[in-house]
């Protein structure tokens, strides 16, 4: 089937994935849309996870599990870039701007 060297890769590349988005979203404190897409990392690293199980224990569930994230990952990053422009045309000012000057 698999050789052990390949699974190992394709185990780590998730991950590698899933902790850039991690990472991002720890490090990131003014940038909405850097927000969005370091979400959008950590979904893909996990549908990565689900594509790989399903192909391993031969089962078609993590497969669909992994196309309903994608599609409800691309409505939310639809929705929330089209509120982030409309808030910035209308106030000149990022959300996440917004809420640190609020904090402090």
């Amino acid at each position: 089937m698999l050789s052990n060297l390949s699974l190992n890769f394709f185990f780590i590349v998730p991950s590698i994935i899933f902790l850039s988005g991690l990472l991002g979203l720890i490090l990131n404190k003014r940038h909405l849309l850097i927000l969005l897409m370091s979400i959008e990392l950590m979904l893909l690293g996990v549908n990565l996870y689900f594509i790989l199980f399903s192909v391993l224990l031969d089962d078609i569930v993590g497969q669909m599990f992994a196309l309903y994230i994608l599609t409800v990952a691309a409505a939310e990053s639809a929705i929330g870039l089209a509120i982030f422009s409309i808030y910035f045309k209308n106030k000149q000012l990022s959300f996440v701007e917004l809420l640190i000057r609020a904090r402090g």
